[in-house]
């Protein structure tokens, strides 16, 4: 039998077991796929040696950065983001051998295209995780320019507090990449000035459950074109099974 999973912390919020389990039994695949919370990512070594079964493994908040010393390679494009959330794991002679990969920016990408008008130039990322860095490499291969917004100001680095009207007039896309408004606290977003939002535009939310967050429906309360990160989930999912599946 195979083994796949998620490491994070939390993962109560995370559709992917349910994904691919029902895809296993869809396909009649034997496998099986775990979420497993680590504490601290100093705890990643001892999951992989306890699981030599183990084939791939999905990685989310908070240790898409955090993960990677524990590599022995990472591919090119997730070494450019800086951030890998998928793992193949290899066995050779007896040892583990893992590699690091980026599927978030090519869900991203495929998800949020179709959304862009001619007006979307400018960007804001909410966040500075390992999931903003993916955004923001897919927004570059999109040709939109990228600005990112954090709670603490520093150099090429906005506040919420710097969100001013013109700030906001220019940057015509909103990306949520921080975790708020995740299942269970529903009831949280980041704070930017909701009311400067208008129909020109467009608000894309990483979170996908719940399926509309408060991001959302105070986005759309102004008229903006919305977006969660399910099909995002799900075209990442599938390239991160084809990463897993080839020889």
């Amino acid at each position: 039998m195979e083994r796949y999973g998620i490491i994070g912390k939390p993962l109560g919020h995370s559709f992917s077991r349910n994904y691919f389990t029902e895809f296993f039994q869809r396909t009649g695949r034997d496998a099986v796929y775990e979420p497993f919370v680590l504490d601290s990512i100093e705890e990643f070594p001892a999951l992989i040696a306890a699981h030599p079964d183990f084939v791939g493994l999905n990685v989310t908040i908070p240790y898409k950065q955090a993960v990677k010393p524990y590599l022995d390679d990472i591919a090119p494009e997730a070494a450019t983001i800086g951030a890998v959330n998928v793992i193949k794991i290899r066995h050779s002679g007896g040892k583990a051998v893992l590699t690091g990969y980026n599927t978030d920016v090519i869900g991203f990408t495929r998800s949020i295209r179709p959304l862009l008008k001619a007006h979307h130039t400018r960007a804001l990322i909410l966040g500075t995780g390992g999931a903003s860095k993916a955004v923001e490499h897919g927004l570059h291969q999109l040709g939109v320019e990228t600005t990112f917004v954090s709670r603490t100001r520093r150099e090429g680095i906005l506040s919420y507090d710097d969100l001013t009207p013109e700030v906001m007039t220019r940057h015509k896309v909103v990306v949520n990449a921080t975790p708020l408004g995740t299942f269970p606290d529903e009831e949280r977003c980041p704070d930017i000035p909701y009311p400067l939002l208008t129909a020109s535009h467009l608000c894309y939310d990483l979170v996908y459950n719940p399926d509309k967050t408060l991001f959302l429906r105070k986005a759309e309360a102004q008229g903006a074109t919305i977006k969660n990160g399910l099909e995002m989930l799900h075209i990442q999912a599938d390239e991160a099974w084809k990463i897993w599946t080839e020889e």
